[in-house]
Formats: C-alpha cells, sequence, structure tokens
C-alpha cells in the first residue's frame, strides 16, 4: 500500500465584517479584489421563465431532476441569473455561454480569464467573480434550520467546537466557520470533501496538515478568507489564494 502524502496548507481569516449592498453594478470588476453580486430567491421568482430559457440542455435537464418545486426555482434561478452577470460582463447573450466543467464539476468559461463562484442557501443566492485569480465563494442564511451542535462535533476540529460552543450565538458562529470551509474547497475547485475536520479556519492564522489526496493535488500552499455578515440573514465567506482585497456586494443585473 502506499504511503499516505500530506502537506502544508494555510488559512488566513479575517472577519466575520459587517457588508452592505451597494444600490447599483459597478461599471468594472474591482482593481485587485471581487464582486459579489447578492440577491433574494423570492425577488426573481417572477422571472422564472425568463431564467429558464437562457439554460442550456444541461443545466434544464439538472433543473428537471430536482423533485422539490423550491430546489428546482433556486436552481433556475441562480443559474439563470449566473448567465446574465457574465454575459453582461463578456458582453455575450446569456444563452450563448459556453461552460465547461472541472473534474469536480467547477464551471469555467474557455477563452477568458474571469474566474467567478456560485453559491445558494434556502432564500438567497450569491456569486463572486474576479479576473484571472480562482475565488471560492459560499452563503448561508440564519434561517436555515440544522442541529449545529451535531453537525460541527462531526465535521469540525475539536477547537472549532470548543469555539462554538463558547460563543454568544452559537448558530451563527457554526455558519462563519461552515461558509470559510465551504469557500476553501470551492476556491480550489474540490468540491465538497467528507474530511472537513482536517480544515480549520476559527483563528486568523491556521497551519495545517493535509492529507486527502484530492484537496492535496488541487490545493494552493494557502488561502485568503474573508467571512462578512450581510443584513441580519446572511453570512458569506471568499477564499482566494492570494489576498482577497477590495470586495464590493451588488445586486445582480437584471
Amino acid at each position: 500500500m502506499a504511503p499516505t502524502m500530506d502537506r502544508a496548507l494555510t488559512v488566513t481569516c479575517m472577519g466575520p465584517m459587517p457588508a452592505a449592498l451597494h444600490p447599483t453594478i459597478p461599471g468594472t470588476l474591482p482593481t485587485n479584489g471581487v464582486l459579489v453580486h447578492f440577491a433574494r430567491l423570492e425577488e426573481h421568482r417572477k422571472d422564472i421563465k425568463g431564467l429558464s430559457a437562457t439554460l442550456d440542455l444541461h443545466e434544464r435537464d439538472r433543473a428537471d431532476r430536482f423533485r422539490s418545486d423550491h430546489d428546482r426555482e433556486r436552481y433556475i434561478i441562480g443559474h439563470g441569473l449566473l448567465r446574465l452577470a457574465l454575459g453582461r460582463l463578456l458582453g455575450t447573450p446569456a444563452t450563448d455561454i459556453d461552460f465547461v466543467r472541472g473534474p469536480h464539476g467547477k464551471p469555467y468559461v474557455e477563452g477568458t480569464e474571469l474566474e467567478f463562484n456560485l453559491s445558494d442557501t434556502k432564500d438567497a443566492v450569491i456569486l463572486a467573480i474576479r479576473p484571472g485569480i480562482a475565488i471560492g465563494a459560499d452563503v448561508e442564511t440564519m434561517r436555515r434550520t440544522t442541529d449545529h451542535a451535531m453537525v460541527s462535533a462531526h465535521y469540525f476540529t475539536p477547537g472549532e467546537v470548543e469555539d462554538i460552543r463558547a460563543a454568544a450565538d452559537g448558530k451563527r458562529r457554526f455558519l462563519e466557520l461552515w461558509t470559510r470551509k465551504e469557500a476553501v474547497l470551492k476556491a480550489c475547485g474540490v468540491g465538497i470533501m467528507e474530511d472537513l475536520r482536517s480544515l480549520r479556519v476559527d483563528r486568523a492564522h491556521n497551519a495545517l496538515r493535509i492529507s486527502h489526496p484530492e484537496f492535496v493535488r488541487m490545493a494552493a500552499p494557502a488561502y485568503d478568507v474573508h467571512t462578512f455578515h450581510l443584513g441580519e440573514d446572511h453570512l458569506v465567506s471568499l477564499a482566494s489564494e492570494h489576498p482577497i482585497g477590495t470586495v464590493v456586494f451588488a445586486p445582480f443585473p437584471a
């Protein structure tokens, strides 16, 4: 049996910080930063038909597989808004965007330097975009029903579990840490990983050893992670192998 390979990984975390949604969409992407589009799903349910028409055959097939109407609508809204946002930046009709997917399903658009990551939760969707540098993003809602004590005991390090127990609002702290883990995994393109306890994110500076084969292969040596509170209900974390820089939160294009 081949020996298990492991290596170092550094995760630097900042926040949680308050964030506000700008009323308008900036004309250009932030220099050395990240543009994050945010929308509440309820605001776009009236647009379902038009957003569905922008999807390709692969996306329509995925949407049809959802048994729950809510999950199907969430998928259509998120992926339709993704196409509208990228189409605006690329000067391309939303229907003409051709996605190529990585080994774990992360989508890309060939021929462009745009890096992006889509995330949704029960009642909202975000899209993080930055030029030339991979970005991971995750959003969670405080309206989510979860047994955070049980989940954290299974997936989090002992230090993180204690951090959650000591927090004034354990559920909020759990979601802050959960979004950080998800953002890092999405930044490296590995997707969901069972061994989340190998990824510690509760401290400002986390020096780790990782051994999951795909994580070892795909992760950068270090990640910069920023966590935000967007209003009272939503938590957002961004992760990138280069400093995050300026983050602008704005609505999706119509």
